[in-house]
């Protein structure tokens, strides 16, 4: 099978169900973004030795393969396709993960500023694309295109996490935040 179809040559593209659209709607933009998130953890991924981290990260990956199916459907037709569902468990996951790790942060007192470790500065460019993420989810719902109220949710949890694992990774690697001070 090749990976080329040259289906999108003139600029649409297919959502699951068969609709096409153009390769600018803001559904094709939402789960585009949700892919790059995806992508950038897999690099964070790459970067960070911690097997639990690994896992969950693994772990996170999969569901937002199960993110971006959600918003590649056209809720309007019926899907050939079985598309996994997020769960309220999934969320939970991420809070007991972060409660885990804010249990040996010492508590923020200002601003953080990303950096010091290459891994920590992943972390937080995912952290930014996640958030832009569920932005377009929430342009979405304001445009009246269905999302599922689960996927906003989670983003919004997502990016929390991503927060405080970079806080995290950088308790493992001994580099401490990096406070902003503001210019007086």
């Amino acid at each position: 099978m090749k990976i080329y179809t040259k289906a999108g040559d003139q600029g649409k593209t297919s959502l699951i169900g068969g609709t096409r659209v153009p390769k600018s709607h803001i559904r094709i933009e939402t789960y585009g973004t949700v892919d790059e998130l995806n992508s950038f953890i897999g690099l964070l991924n790459d970067l960070v030795v911690d097997a639990k981290i690994n896992a969950d990260l693994k772990e996170i990956q999969d569901r937002l393969f199960t993110v971006g199916s959600s918003l590649a459907c056209d809720p309007e037709k019926d899907s050939a396709l079985k598309i996994p569902d997020l769960k309220e468990e999934d969320i939970a996951g991420l809070e007991l993960a972060m409660d885990a790790m804010n249990e040996v942060l010492a508590p923020m007192k200002s601003f953080i500023i990303p950096g010091g470790h290459q891994a920590i500065s992943t972390a937080h460019i995912a952290r930014c694309v996640c958030r832009r993420a569920e932005r377009w989810c929430v342009n979405m719902q304001e445009e009246d295109l269905f999302v599922e109220v689960l996927v906003i949710k989670y983003l919004n949890r997502l990016s929390d996490y991503l927060f405080t694992l970079a806080r995290y990774i950088g308790h493992l690697n001994g580099v401490a935040d990096l406070p902003w001070k503001p210019r007086i």
